[in-house]
């Protein structure tokens, strides 16, 4: 830690990534959860398949799994890890589309940002495939939800009801 009690400075200062080589691999999980707000004519537009850009969950899904394995190239202290698994799930409300992504890897440091990255990454392809649509679109509630791992063990938001089934 640096002098000033930040782990991403250093003891002058400058921001550093902090050093987890002492740590030991364990297996880490985070869960994530954003929300689409939009139309209840948008919404129903994606349940049906009818948006002109095509299969919006498909492509979002893909757009999110791809976006947590590369957390560290838009994050500038992030880690590269060695992601094991991700899956993207979606659930259609009457004006929302709600995304979950579930992230796991076994590394020294936790996957929060990977799974924060998919959902942000795969509300904002949602948007890309409804805005001729909806420009009125809200993307909003982007929260970590739970993680397990690593030093600081179990972590699950105290309001967690329900989450988004496959899709």
């Amino acid at each position: 830690m640096s002098d000033h009690g930040f782990t991403h400075l250093d003891p002058l200062g400058r921001a550093r990534m902090v050093d987890v080589t002492p740590k030991e691999a364990t297996h880490r999980r985070a869960i994530a959860r954003s929300r689409v707000s939009m139309t209840a004519e948008t919404a129903s537009a994606v349940a049906q398949g009818a948006i002109k850009k095509g299969d919006v969950l498909a492509v979002a899904r893909v757009a999110g799994i791809q976006a947590a394995k590369r957390a560290s190239d838009l994050l500038p202290l992030c880690h590269p890890l060695l992601v094991g698994a991700v899956t993207v799930n979606f659930e259609i409300l009457e004006e929302s589309i709600e995304i979950e992504a579930s992230v796991e890897c076994v590394d020294r440091t936790g996957v929060e940002m990977e799974a924060l990255t998919a959902v942000g990454i795969a509300a904002l392809t949602v948007y890309d495939m409804c805005k001729s649509k909806d420009r009125s679109m809200v993307i909003g509630e982007v929260a970590l939800w739970e993680k397990t791992g690593g030093r600081s063990g179990h972590y699950r938001r105290e309001d967690v009801i329900g989450g988004p089934e496959e899709g």
